[in-house]
């Protein structure tokens, strides 16, 4: 089925999801056409439970083709991980996970000293893609993330050693993708490139997809740092003067919890959060994750060397 099967209640938006819906799975359907060995980056985020739902029904009613890789960085919140394994099992899917944490432990990453982790993703991703030999990768990011998001075309070209040159994009017109590369190198593939976030959350309410349970509105203990509400884990913190408080949060985005910050939100619906991010003004990346604030070029500095 490539149509929606819950149709919200408003004409356009319905069309506008649609619309969408059906220029992902043309992507999706592409990729599995064009390469021998496509996986799908899945962390339990809901960008990701997004395009794996779009992905099964693209390829409906066949198994998935795609192996489902997870570059976990051992820092997670336990509802993600969680939701993962329970996505995996319910759908019969293949799930090969690269733990950061092995990395470190034989000596190819040494930990950060702000024990921060989502930087030290690149090379256990790269180090994967070579040894699993794949050649296409689909990745949930959005053009509307990030300014290093927007400049990517939908079908991304990475050199062997999955760095990215901006000034090496090809043209995508009239929806033509171009899937061409040489031994080595591979293809990040964005289907979900033109949406965004209330695009997403729209799409959830639509198709009624299911997501770990942190996206909603919750009681949790958290503590303040930069400006956002980190949660205590397995990393630095809290540092004898962070306060930690009880306070009803929600995350609008997931990753490692040294940098990824809840905010504050009584959204217990996807309703209430489709109204709550309407009326934002900043991208979830942009709210919630430090490891985008390190530098202005942060992320297009990570995605030159093979970062998603």
């Amino acid at each position: 089925m490539t149509v929606l099967e819950h149709t919200p209640t408003n004409p356009a938006e319905a069309s506008t999801l649609r619309a969408l819906e059906a220029e992902a799975i043309e992507i999706i359907r592409e990729v599995v056409a064009e390469f021998d060995r496509p996986a799908l980056l899945f962390s339990g985020g809901k960008d990701s439970a997004v395009l794996l739902h779009v992905a099964l029904k693209a390829l409906a009613p066949a198994p998935l083709p795609i192996t489902l890789l997870h570059v976990d960085t051992g820092h997670n919140l336990p509802e993600v991980i969680a939701f993962r394994d329970e996505i995996v099992a319910r759908h019969g899917l293949r799930l090969h996970v690269a733990a950061v944490e092995d990395w470190i432990a034989d000596g190819r990453l040494t930990e950060r000293p702000d024990g921060t982790r989502n930087p030290l993703q690149t090379v256990p991703l790269v180090d994967t893609i070579a040894e699993q030999k794949f050649d296409a990768l689909l990745g949930g990011a959005r053009r509307d993330e990030d300014r290093a998001r927007a400049k990517e075309r939908i079908f991304s070209v990475r050199n062997a050693l999955g760095g990215w040159d901006p000034r090496n994009q090809r043209p995508e017109l009239w929806n033509v993708y171009n899937g061409r590369h040489a031994p080595g190198e591979n293809t990040r593939v964005f289907p979900l490139s033109n949406w965004t976030e209330l695009d997403i959350w729209r799409y959830i309410e639509a198709e009624n997809v299911a997501l770990p349970p942190i996206y909603f509105a919750h009681d949790r203990e958290v503590f303040e740092r930069d400006g956002m509400w980190l949660t205590s884990g397995p990393w630095f913190g809290p540092r004898p003067d962070e306060k930690v408080v009880t306070k009803s949060v929600r995350y609008r985005t997931v990753g490692d919890g040294s940098c990824t910050g809840a905010v504050e939100s009584n959204a217990r619906t996807t309703a209430e959060i489709i109204a709550e991010v309407a009326a934002s003004h900043l991208t979830e990346r942009g709210a919630t994750r430090a490891d985008d604030r390190l530098s202005e070029a942060a992320m297009e500095d990570r995605k030159r060397e093979g970062y998603f």
